[in-house]
């Protein structure tokens, strides 16, 4: 019979200074410490300073293996006193999977939207009336930034048919899209510059998502959403971003249906002729009952050398949209910025470098940092919201 491992609480000073050091191992994609997740069953250091750490993944070929095990040596090797690390990587049975799944889902067993009517998430749905406005870009550059502020956000790509999302965060290359992990019913996330990412580019298979078309009616981009809100799990998170397609198709009504409480931001050009179709998004998010909390104006402009702008698709258009959406039912809507035109944000995001990490001077970075900050000042209203308090008994 082999013998047990000894629970930490019996370890020696040198074993625990090895646990100490590990407990800044975060999984990759829960963004939890590996000890407190209960994936290291074993740390032994003999007295000759040769540290021995076991390590149990959630499934063989899990995609963060690599990363998890060279987190783990360097952690060990770091640790005052160890000679040697020997890091073996091992896998879970199903019963400790089975409790894995249930200690990051807080002991939750029962599947179901995160992101209901009770949850403390803020959830904001970005939209727009016409495609071709930059809207991912806005999306993609809104949540890296939120994170940059130490907040903890996810982001759903929404938009099934024109999925973009991977490309610009750098989950996509050379034709390969990074995979979840799964384990059992739950699906984890990938993790891009600290945003939680899922998208329907990362469940095509192997083919090649750039050859690769979405063709699903209702029924079935619905039951996709559904999906993405109950089976994938982001943990707790401050934000929760969602990258809706343009108009006011099944997507926008099938995440009214299922977020009826989000907020929506409103993405638009400067022309006239894009902020009529944008007002119209906004009004069939209010009609699920959604508040609609600003607009951003894209492209509003190209700086020239001499300081001059070029106004290529004319100018005034989210004013107009803000001004339009405002009323007395429903309050002033904010126009939260205006972000121009800037061939370096266009070749980051081509790069799946987000410029608000790589160039965080240029003058649209700069612009999205600036929406991202007073986005991120907004006050969401709790009433009616259950906290998940009980009074003192």
């Amino acid at each position: 019979m082999t013998e047990a491992p000894p629970p930490r609480a019996q370890a020696s000073d040198a074993e625990e200074r090895v646990w100490r050091s590990l407990d800044g191992v975060r999984d990759p994609e829960i963004l939890r410490p590996i000890t407190e997740l209960n994936m290291v069953p074993e740390v032994r250091v003999d007295e000759t300073g040769a540290a021995a750490v076991r390590v149990r993944l959630t499934i063989a070929g899990c995609p963060a293996a690599r990363r998890i095990e060279r987190d783990v040596r360097v952690a060990v090797e770091s640790t005052s006193g160890v000679r040697s690390a020997e890091v073996v990587m091992e896998v879970m049975t199903p019963e400790e999977r089975r409790a894995f799944t249930e200690l990051v889902r807080g002991g939750k067993t029962q599947r179901g939207n995160q992101f209901g009517p009770d949850t403390l998430t803020r959830v904001i749905a970005v939209t727009s009336g016409k495609g071709g406005v930059g809207k991912s870009s806005l999306t993609a550059g809104l949540a890296v930034s939120l994170a940059q502020q130490g907040l903890a956000v996810g982001l759903v790509d929404a938009d099934v048919f024109g999925f973009s999302i991977p490309g610009i965060l750098g989950l996509s290359r050379d034709g390969h899209v990074e995979q979840p992990t799964r384990v059992d019913d739950m699906i984890l996330p990938p993790v891009a510059h600290g945003v939680k990412v899922i998208s329907i580019g990362m469940f095509l298979g192997e083919g090649d998502p750039r050859t690769t078309a979405v063709s699903w009616r209702g029924p079935m981009l619905h039951r996709t959403m559904e999906q993405f809100l109950r089976d994938v799990w982001f943990g707790d998170l401050d934000v929760l971003l969602l990258d809706l397609p343009p108009g006011t198709g099944d997507i926008a009504i099938s995440i009214g249906q299922l977020l009826p409480h989000a907020e929506v931001v409103v993405v638009t050009t400067p022309q006239e002729a894009a902020a009529d179709v944008a007002v119209r998004s906004a009004l069939v998010a209010r009609q699920t009952g959604q508040r609609v909390v600003g607009v951003i104006e894209n492209m509003s402009g190209l700086a020239q050398p001499d300081g001059t702008v070029l106004d290529l698709f004319g100018s005034g258009g989210g004013a107009l949209v803000a001004e339009r959406l405002s009323d007395a039912e429903h309050g002033e809507v904010p126009l939260l910025g205006t972000v121009p035109l800037s061939p370096e944000f266009r070749a980051s995001g081509d790069a799946g470098a987000p410029a608000v990490l790589a160039h965080p001077d240029d003058v649209a970075a700069a612009a999205v940092l600036r929406i991202a900050a007073r986005l991120g000042g907004l006050g969401r209203g709790l009433a009616g919201r259950s906290l998940g308090l009980r009074p003192a008994t």
